[in-house]
């Protein structure tokens, strides 16, 4: 079948009249098909930014139900929008506004298939929730180090869809990282079982890399066998005051030299998005006096809370003898620590509560964080004065949430509405400039598609385009996202 999505809705039935319905119900039971008014919970993204229209939804229970589900669609023609926890920031995850497409759910599909301690992997399907995966790896005396802001709800698919980041992939890597083996359903319907657990297998392309971030337009993601590691035996957190961007990328420089491996965590907060929680979270104590950045530090030893504790500590005191950090305050129990991280995984809703604001999620060589962002910071500033630049991220791989907050008192969502493109438009090309990426976790999905374009070489976006030509001729699964339209 060929033509574009857009092409194959001219003749589409009304959604209670469809034929595909039945078949749907027919091969996963009528009660897993959601149609009419049991729909918006699954059509409107996180971000409340991306509403879209079903034709239904398919709840499959497993791989061989998702199997069929793609074979329905292949028939009728149908675009398939997979959708796990429904927690991206891109709008990759919800259909479109045509009423034509069929999202299927995985969330049914929660099971944890195995855990090998012998080999240190875990194999789960695509619905288990990232904070079950974790468990089940603790249970066992084990460590899945995966750590999201929305790990309660996101799921493992679509972790492994969108090569999800989070705070440990310093020490750990991305999700691409953990993962050694995938279950795939093709566009025409087949299974591919690549669950293997092995950590060495030279014998051709790399299939699973090539599913790994495509964002559900090459194949869906069913189970994943994920790598395992030994649970620290102590980990222990610090904030530390700096008084420049340069400043805290230098202290990371020494951190990675001082303590090697056990840098597990180094996060790092302008002090606009630290007076955004004071403002809106007054409840939640900041160890450290307001200070232009705030780094987070955590370090994982194998050698015991004394060890760990020491080299952080001779780490601090170095850094504020060296003129690094101006104050630092450790973490005196558990309880502290998970402080400290919720202090900073509480900015993004701080700016929720503070109004719209326009995301940027770029990624730079470490050496270029400090020159990036005095070059856009130089440009907000004199294009957009009023504008308020909240900087936080993942600093130890340079991954920058470089969000624009719109100005104080305001319409917000007016202000964003005028402004959004050209402001991203300015971060992007600052970005760019300096060796960067548009996108360092979130993806491309829906709302980055068009600027794919202008940030990719032309034979890049041709060889992806090859790619989905040969895996989904007919455009069948997640149509309109990641790649750029057609010119």
């Amino acid at each position: 079948m060929t033509g574009s999505a857009d092409e194959r809705r001219g003749g589409m039935a009304s959604p209670a009249s469809h034929p595909l319905l039945a078949a749907l119900r027919t091969a996963i039971g009528q009660e897993f098909v959601l149609a009419g008014g049991d729909l918006p919970a699954f059509e409107l993204d996180w971000r409340q930014r991306c509403r879209g229209k079903a034709l239904a939804v398919a709840r499959p229970a497993d791989t061989a139900q998702v199997a069929e589900i793609m074979r329905i669609c292949a028939r009728h023609g149908v675009g398939v929008v997979p959708q796990g926890g429904n927690t991206g920031l891109v709008g990759g995850s919800v259909p479109d506004d045509s009423g034509s497409e069929i999202l299927l759910s995985t969330l049914r599909m929660s099971k944890i298939r195995q855990v090998d301690t012998a080999n240190l992997t875990l194999t789960a399907e695509a619905g288990c929730v990232l904070q079950s995966v974790q468990d089940a790896a603790m249970r066992h005396g084990l460590l899945f180090p995966l750590s999201l802001g929305a790990e309660g709800s996101c799921t493992i698919g679509g972790n492994l869809a969108t090569n999800a980041g989070g705070t440990q992939v310093l020490r750990y890597g991305n999700a691409r990282e953990l993962c050694l083996g995938l279950e795939v359903v093709t566009a025409g319907g087949e299974i591919w079982s690549g669950l293997t657990g092995l950590r060495k297998d030279n014998t051709g392309y790399d299939l699973r890399d090539l599913f790994i971030g495509s964002e559900g337009t090459l194949g869906i993601i069913t189970a994943a066998t994920l790598k395992l590691f030994p649970q620290p035996a102590a980990v222990t957190t610090a904030m530390a005051g700096c008084g420049s961007l340069d400043a805290a990328v230098r202290l990371l420089e020494l951190a990675r030299i001082r303590t090697g491996p056990a840098l597990t965590g180094f996060e790092a907060m302008n002090a606009a998005s630290l007076a955004l929680v004071a403002k809106h979270f007054p409840q939640l104590r900041q160890p450290l006096p307001a200070m232009p950045w705030i780094v987070l530090v955590e370090l994982s030893d194998v050698e015991g809370e004394a060890h760990a504790r020491d080299a952080l500590e001779a780490l601090l005191g170095e850094a504020i003898e060296g003129g690094l950090a101006a104050d630092a305050a450790v973490a005196e129990n558990l309880a502290q620590a998970h402080h400290m991280w919720h202090l900073r995984e509480s900015i993004t809703l701080a700016q929720a509560q503070e109004g719209f604001h326009i995301k940027h999620d770029v990624a730079l060589p470490a050496s270029r964080l400090t020159a990036f962002c005095a070059d856009a910071d130089a440009l907000l500033a004199r294009a957009f004065p009023q504008a308020r630049v909240v900087n936080f991220g993942h600093l130890g791989d340079g991954n920058l949430h470089y969000n624009v907050q719109a100005p104080a008192g305001g319409d917000s969502a007016e202000w964003v509405r005028r402004h959004e493109e050209d402001v991203t438009g300015a971060v992007y090309d600052t970005v760019a400039a300096h060796g960067g990426s548009i996108s360092a976790e979130h993806g491309i999905g829906a709302i980055k598609r068009a600027r794919l374009a202008r940030h990719k070489h032309p034979l890049e976006i041709a060889l992806m385009r090859s790619l989905k030509q040969a895996l989904d001729p007919g455009n069948l699964l997640n149509p309109g996202r990641l790649l750029p339209p057609p010119i």
